[in-house]
C-alpha cells in the first residue's frame, strides 16, 4: 500500500492528469484508508471516519464494492433532502451522461432568444482518423435536423452526431462547463468533444485509473439532476423537453429500470465507454416521490457484469429510500 501511494504521489507531483486508482474491499478501515489518500492527492475534501447508520447504507456500500472495479454512487431524496453515496466524491468518466448538460446548455439559449428548437443543423460525422493523431478529432456535416431532433436523438439513442451538432452550436465544452458552474456544481466538466472522446478511448482503465477528463464525481452529477428537475436553471418548457426526452430514453433497459417495480417511472441518461458503463436520472416512484441517481461502474469482467450491478444498485436505492420516512435528513451516507 504504500508504495502505491509513493507512485500516486510521484503522478501528482509530475502535474500529470492521471492518479491510480484502488479497487479495494468494502472493509470499513481499508476503504477509509484509501479515500483518505484520494482526497489528499487528488485535492477533494477529506472524508469523515467511514459509518452505516442503517441497513439501507449497508446494502449499498456491499453492492458498490469494489474489489472488480470503481464503483460509484450518488442518490438524493427530492422531497426530503436525504443523500446517500459510496465514492460520491470520486471522479468517473461520464461518457454521454454529460449529453444531459449539453442539451440543457444549448436550452438555456433557446430561453434567452439565442436558439430555436426549429432551427436546423447538421449532424457532425466522425471522419476516419487514427487515435491520437490530432486534438480534435476530425468531421464533416451530415444531415440537417432540427435542434428538438437532435435533442431527441442524443438522449434517447444517445446520438453522437447529434451530440456533437448542438455542441458546436453552444460553442464547445467550455460554454457547457461554464453553464454547469453558472448551476453552482463543481467537479464536472468535459474537454472533448464526443468524435474526439469515442475515437481517443481505450488508452486508460477506468477501474483502475482516475482520468480527469471528460469526468464528473457521482455526487455533482446528481446535484446537477436536481437543478434540472426543480426546474433552477431552465424555463418550464425548456425543462420539460430535456426531462421528455429522459423519459423517452431507450438505451439503458438493463440498467436503472431493469429491476424497478412496476409503475415507477425513470427520466435517465445512459453512458458506455471502455470497461465503464454507467446511468444517471430521476426515478420517480408510484407514490410520487422523486430520486436522483448517478451510478458509475467500471470494470466487473464485462458489460453486462456492469448493467447488472447498476440494476442491482438502483433497486437497492428505491427499496432503502422506500423504507424512509419522507422528513429531513443529513448526509450520512456510506463514505
Amino acid at each position: 500500500m504504500n508504495r502505491f501511494f509513493r507512485a500516486a504521489a510521484a503522478a501528482v507531483a509530475m502535474l500529470m492528469p492521471l492518479a491510480p486508482a484502488y479497487a479495494g474491499s468494502v472493509e470499513s478501515s481499508g476503504i477509509d484508508e484509501v479515500q483518505s489518500a484520494f482526497d489528499t492527492l487528488l485535492g477533494t475534501q477529506q472524508r469523515a471516519p467511514r459509518t452505516y447508520q442503517s441497513g439501507f447504507e449497508q446494502q449499498l456500500a456491499a453492492l458498490a464494492e469494489a474489489s472488480q472495479g470503481r464503483i460509484g454512487v450518488a442518490a438524493l431524496d427530492l422531497g426530503s433532502g436525504r443523500t446517500v453515496d459510496v465514492l460520491g466524491d470520486q471522479r468517473f468518466p461520464m461518457a454521454s451522461t454529460s449529453k444531459i448538460a449539453i442539451a440543457a446548455a444549448f436550452l438555456e439559449g433557446v430561453d434567452q432568444g439565442r436558439f430555436s428548437l426549429s432551427s436546423e443543423y447538421p449532424l457532425l460525422m466522425p471522419v476516419p482518423s487514427k487515435p491520437f493523431s490530432s486534438t480534435v478529432a476530425p468531421v464533416r456535416p451530415g444531415t440537417y435536423m432540427s435542434a428538438r431532433s437532435l435533442i431527441e436523438a442524443m438522449i434517447t439513442r444517445s446520438n453522437n452526431y447529434a451530440t456533437d451538432a448542438l455542441l458546436k452550436v453552444v460553442g464547445g465544452p467550455r460554454a457547457v462547463n461554464d453553464w454547469v458552474r453558472r448551476a453552482g456544481v463543481t467537479d464536472w466538466h468535459i474537454d472533448r468533444d464526443i468524435a474526439t472522446l469515442v475515437r481517443d478511448d481505450g488508452a486508460v482503465n477506468p477501474a483502475t485509473t482516475i482520468d480527469s477528463r471528460d469526468s464528473a464525481t457521482p455526487l455533482a452529477m446528481v446535484r446537477l439532476l436536481s437543478q434540472i428537475y426543480n426546474g433552477q436553471m431552465l424555463s418550464a418548457s425548456s425543462r420539460d423537453v430535456l426531462l421528455g426526452a429522459m423519459g423517452r430514453c431507450v438505451t439503458g433497459k438493463r440498467r436503472i429500470p431493469a429491476l424497478l417495480p412496476s409503475g415507477t417511472t425513470v427520466l435517465h441518461k445512459t453512458g458506455s465507454l471502455a470497461n465503464t458503463s454507467s446511468d444517471v436520472g430521476i426515478i420517480r416512484t408510484p407514490e410520487g416521490r422523486a430520486y436522483a441517481v448517478a451510478i458509475y461502474v467500471t470494470g466487473q469482467g464485462n458489460r453486462l457484469n456492469r448493467e447488472s450491478r447498476i440494476a442491482s444498485i438502483a433497486r437497492a436505492l428505491f427499496h432503502g429510500y422506500a423504507g424512509e420516512p419522507s422528513q429531513t435528513y443529513p448526509r450520512t451516507a456510506a463514505r
